[in-house]
């Protein structure tokens, strides 16, 4: 091994000197923002020579011409969107002050803000979210007396909200009278409104033209009428009324960047005003003679008399605290773990820290203290002198080891990174690494040498799992074959020679070396145990593994061969005749000091055929160790679905529960094990019991002083090395993507706020105009989040008294939690058209808003005091238990509307089956709506809003499927065999929010002509991603890796186009507000027609054979 305060002096020097920079580049950023001009300023206002914007998470104010910037806000929350009124006077903007999302106003010189609305808390509203954030401002009415805002209170679609209008008095909320809203602007005189049908603003995917695409339409409140003035296929946004003009963004013309055009209300003339190059300009609004907005991070304004832009130079002053470095604790960020060899420390990686911890005496160490450097993956060396690890301190991905004790400087292993490397596997004897990386490759390095040698290169996939034979000799591993079985290999490190241990029909992975070497363990799914489904004929297998090992030679004897208790004779001259000690006596005598080494052989010639399996049940497997006679091992069961840890002890033929871990590591010494219970962990001897962690360990030690701005820095290289690594197309779309870092690593420097490092990453891989390219998450300020109780009803306030009519109950299924409408509960006395007069005592004509009095009640008790009248004599009382949210409710009131529309329409003769996603919730309501319905004569399946998943493929195998021949019991019906099937016609609903698998849907629809597919273009993104690689603070990358191409290989299909349907309708939104939908009557039109010659009746019974 080598030293490395000698042999690596150099390499020591070096790192040294790379960390050094490091720092000194971290002050030197702290140092240009306080002394230049700042950076990334958000989501501008203006208002003659007053600006406000938003920096680092707080509301700022600067003159038109610049400056050093005021702070007006400092809560933890994200304060955005600010929007003078009318008159200059007021700011309205959102902010999180009371533990949610809501609107507040505040005089425009700043001032104590007063909360405007009280709405429930999403399941998913954050600032740098690609649905964009709740209850977000986009201006005041012409009067100035209302602001309109906003809000997905009562959308179960996340692509969607409506806009609302609240008095700056505050007061119950009005609906604008459109079915869904992006940005919008008022007309000068308030009787139209210029707006966007779809709010995609925060999606990271540039120069789109998908479905999604959208204009800039017109409502007339008087008429109802909506007109489309700009019709490109572009992007055209963030429309901006001023006059006779309507300003706008498009990323039309060639170089495709977002710039501001402007469209006369008359003429539909429209001119390109801006000419931005290098960065879109991103959240206009407009004010007296005036548009503010962001380009690149920087402020400008155009004057819209002489339509020249200018740049405005903003510069902060203040003590810029959320980006301070500061001490730490990091347990929570705990990321990988291991444990020292003689179980006296464990090792832990977190916020790319290393640390080890004392299993109870002495300090926690952090190893690293590197913030801003990613280190993951640490493990100890079987020797007990080194950890290794992989660190991105040169900007790549590469292994260093480094003295166990911090003693020393790293030693860097590998050089010139060119893939995303995996786990790192000590060998036994401490010599050499193996890893696996994107690239498919198996490698592993000889530390002495510094030689790395190649051991596998996946033939359709990485390699995940390896493992070192005990003899540092051989390694197992594990790959995809291209009949997508995984079958098991051993590779000799004296030979180089590759030997395959199973064959491709039946799956095999996690190999494990038995710790003598005379076996390989392995998990194989060999057992065909189906389940037989409720809902029809039809097979799953849950569970197909067990354990099986393999004899590596041919005189190995299986350890499951017949036994035979035989009695033993002493004879003359015996330890027993002699009076020696038996052997049980002896078992607890020190064993012999010298331990004789393990060789491992292997003979190939028969292998396959010497495998045998462990005698326990069928269920998922994992995570195994021998040690011994035992093998240790992590077991899933399929009938509780908990994970819990067992042994097999080979002697003694049983099995063994150790009760239930997440995860465990035995120490190379085999004496003592680190486990892991929810999210705590302790170091134990072996167990052989149920284990019950009384000791736990402390890691209140871990803590790190984090630099947010090296970290943030590291967090921006990492992404973008990530999609470079993991992204489908090799030539990056044909973007130069180092030339895309640089454009945006200077923003990226100048960020003091988590959410706008997210929002800088996303721009960044925006540019590679690709779906699926999503980026959020990360270490953010806490605002703890307060509820408003809902009560599952649409309430209408009673101008004259001040009282709330009950104007609709929404239907649920309140035995289902998700589905509990409150006010239809059993023994509640409540119906609409009654009156709400008090909650809890206090009348509700005393507060602006009603839901004031339900802040904090969801999943209590409340007293609603009850009438049938707008007057508190004769009024009742009920007790009800508000719900957090009612999105759930409205999309099954929806879809049970839909359904009896249908029902009615076609007498019953069609069936209507609404999928809301591509996931397990998808599935559900599929199942839910596609069983009870097979006997119909037709279909409607609506996947309009469709968020996307992964089960289209089973949906569409359940309509393809065809009857063969009718089946008939005596005395009963006849029926269609198979059955479960819809027999009759088809048709499909989609429209430009059914997306990712839910754009894949309706292309299999119409690729297997199932009928005609009815609404708008589809979204068009379907390069699929999996699950996030760590990322230091907890955020998440996803990186678009799987595209599909057309059966003939000549194109990529659907993606950033979407499917065009077959019949193109568009719903009126003034007529689908008023409840017509037009999609969904023209597919009952087409169902009908189709009906008159397609439809499929079961023919009668036909005469019963005789045979005698």
């Amino acid at each position: 091994m080598p030293c490395a305060s000698n042999k690596n002096k150099k390499q020591s020097d070096l790192f040294s000197l790379l960390l050094a920079v490091l720092l000194i580049l971290a002050a030197g950023i702290s140092f240009l923002q306080a002394g230049e001009e700042a950076r990334v300023l958000r989501f501008p206002a203006i208002y003659n020579d007053l600006i406000v914007f938003s920096y680092a998470g707080d509301l700022y104010s600067v003159g038109a011409s610049g400056g050093t910037a005021r702070r007006l806000t400092s809560h933890p929350g994200y304060e955005a969107f600010a929007r003078f009124s009318p008159d200059g006077k007021y700011l309205a903007f959102t902010g999180e002050y009371d533990g949610n999302r809501e609107v507040y106003l505040m005089p425009a010189e700043g001032g104590t803000p007063v909360r405007l609305t009280y709405s429930p808390v999403l399941a998913r509203d954050d600032i740098s979210d690609r649905m964009g954030p709740n209850n977000l401002v986009i201006g005041w009415t012409p009067d100035g007396q209302n602001i309109i805002y906003r809000s997905r209170q009562a959308e179960w679609n996340d692509f969607n909200g409506q806009l609302y209008l609240v008095s700056k008095e505050g007061g119950f909320p009005e609906e604008l009278p459109l079915p869904r809203s992006g940005f919008c602007s008022l007309s000068p005189d308030g009787s139209k409104l210029a707006f966007n049908r779809i709010f995609r603003e925060f999606r990271t995917w540039k120069r789109y033209r998908g479905g999604m695409a959208d204009d800039v339409w017109i409502y007339d409140f008087k008429s109802k009428k909506t007109e489309n003035i700009t019709n490109n296929p572009a992007l055209d946004i963030i429309p901006m009324w001023s006059g006779q003009k309507v300003y706008f963004l498009s990323d039309r013309g060639e170089e495709k960047r977002l710039n501001i055009y402007a469209c006369d209300v008359g003429t539909k003339d429209t001119r390109k005003i801006t000419d931005f190059k290098d960065y879109d300009i991103k959240f206009p609004s407009i004010g007296p003679g005036a548009i503010v907005f962001e380009n690149g991070g920087y402020l400008y304004k155009l004057d819209l008399a002489s339509e020249k832009v200018s740049r405005i130079p903003v510069y902060i002053a203040d003590d810029q605290s959320g980006s301070r470095t500061e001490l730490v604790k990091v347990a929570d960020k705990i990321t990988s773990f291991d444990l020292a060899p003689d179980g006296a420390r464990a090792l832990f990686g977190a916020r790319g820290e290393i640390f080890t911890v004392p299993a109870r005496h002495g300090n926690t160490r952090n190893l690293s203290n590197t913030s801003g450097v990613h280190e993951r993956e640490a493990t100890w060396s079987p020797d007990g002198r080194w950890i290794a690890y992989i660190s991105d301190l040169t900007g790549g991905d590469e292994i260093y080891i480094r003295p166990q004790d911090g003693s020393g400087q790293p030693v860097q292993l590998t050089s010139n990174s060119d893939s995303y490397k995996y786990a790192l596997l000590w060998s036994p004897d401490s010599k050499k690494i193996l890893w696996s990386d994107r690239l498919f490759r198996l490698r592993y390095i000889d530390i002495d040498k510094k030689q790395i040698t190649e051991v596998a290169k996946g033939k359709i996939w990485e390699i995940h799992d390896y493992t070192w034979s005990p003899d540092s000799n051989w390694v197992a591993y594990s790959q995809q074959e291209l009949n997508s079985v995984e079958k098991i290999y051993l590779y000799s490190l004296s030979n180089g020679k590759t030997i395959e241990v199973t064959d491709s029909w039946y799956s095999s992975y996690s190999p494990c070396f038995s710790t003598d070497g005379k076996y390989l363990f392995f998990v194989s799914d060999r057992d065909f145990n189906p389940v037989y489904s409720r809902t029809e004929f039809n097979h799953s297998y849950l569970a197909m593994s067990r354990i099986y090992l393999v004899t590596l030679t041919a005189e190995a004897k299986s350890p499951f061969e017949p036994k035979s208790d035989e009695v033993k004779i002493a004879t003359q001259g015996s330890e027993a005749a002699k009076g020696e000690k038996p052997d049980k006596e002896r078992a607890s005598a020190p064993a012999k000091a010298a331990v004789e080494k393990v060789v491992v052989k292997v003979d190939e010639v028969g292998l396959k055929d010497r495998i045998v399996d462990l005698p326990i049940e069928v269920a998922s497997y994992s995570s195994l160790t021998s040690v011994g006679d035992r093998l240790y091992y992590l077991k899933r069961s399929t009938v509780d679905r908990q994970t819990s840890f067992k042994y097999y002890d080979l002697d003694k033929r049983e099995e063994k529960d150790l009760g239930q871990v997440s995860a465990y590591v035995i120490s190379a010494d085999q004496k003592k094990m680190l486990v892991a219970q929810r999210r705590e962990f302790a170091i134990i001897d072996l167990p052989t019991a149920p284990i019950k962690i009384e000791e736990k360990l402390d890691l209140s030690g871990l803590e790190m002083w984090l630099d947010r701005q090296t970290e943030w820095a590291q967090i921006f290289n990492e992404s973008w090395r990530q999609m470079r690594d993991f992204f489908y197309a090799p030539n990056m779309h044909g973007v130069d993507w180092e030339k895309v870092r640089a454009q945006y690593e200077p923003l990226a420097r100048a960020v003091n706020h988590r959410a706008d490092l997210t929002y800088v990453i996303g721009e960044m891989i925006g540019e590679l105009n690709c779906g699926h390219t999503y980026v959020g998450g990360g270490d953010l300020p806490a605002v703890k989040r307060v509820n408003v109780g809902q009560l599952g009803a649409k309430l209408e306030k009673d101008r004259a008294t001040g009282y709330y009519r009950i104007k609709k109950i929404l239907e649920g299924q309140n035995w289902d939690k998700d589905l509990r409408s409150p006010l239809t509960e059993v023994g509640v006395k409540v119906k609409e058209g009654n009156y709400i007069i008090a909650i809890n005592g206090q009348l509700v004509n005393q507060v602006k808003n009603i839901y004031e009095l339900l802040v904090n009640t969801a999943g209590r008790q409340v007293t609603l005091k009850v009438n049938s009248q707008p007057v508190e004599k004769g009024a009742w009382e009920v007790v009800v238990v508000p719900i957090e949210r009612e999105n759930s409710l409205y999309y099954y009131n929806w879809v049970k509307r839909n359904a009896e529309i249908v029902a009615k329409a076609t007498n019953d003769r069609v069936a209507y089956i609404h999928v809301p996603d591509m996931g397990v919730p998808g599935l559900n309501e599929f199942v839910k709506h596609f069983y009870p319905q097979v006997n119909k004569k037709a279909l409607i399946i609506d996947v309009r809003g469709n968020g996307g998943g992964n089960v289209s493929p089973m949906l569409i195998e359940r309509l393809l499927r065809q009857a063969a021949f009718i089946e008939v019991a005596r005395g009963s019906v006849p029926n269609w065999d198979p059955a479960a099937v819809i027999m009759g016609p088809k048709v499909c609903l989609a429209n430009e929010f059914s997306a990712s698998d839910g754009d894949l849907f309706p292309y299999r629809f119409k690729h297997y002509n199932l009928g005609p597919l009815i609404g708008k273009r589809t979204w068009g993104g379907v390069v699929g991603i999996r699950g996030s690689l760590p990322i230091v603070d907890g955020g998440y990358l996803n990186k678009p890796e799987f595209a599909p191409y057309n059966l003939e290989g000549t194109k990529w299909i659907i993606e950033g186009e979407g499917v065009e349907p077959d019949i193109f309708v568009d719903n009126d939104p003034a007529k689908e507000y008023e409840g017509i939908d037009e999609q969904l009557n023209k597919a009952i039109e087409v169902i009908l027609e189709k009906l008159k010659t397609e439809e499929k009746n079961i023919p009668p019974v036909p005469p019963y054979p005789v045979k005698k």
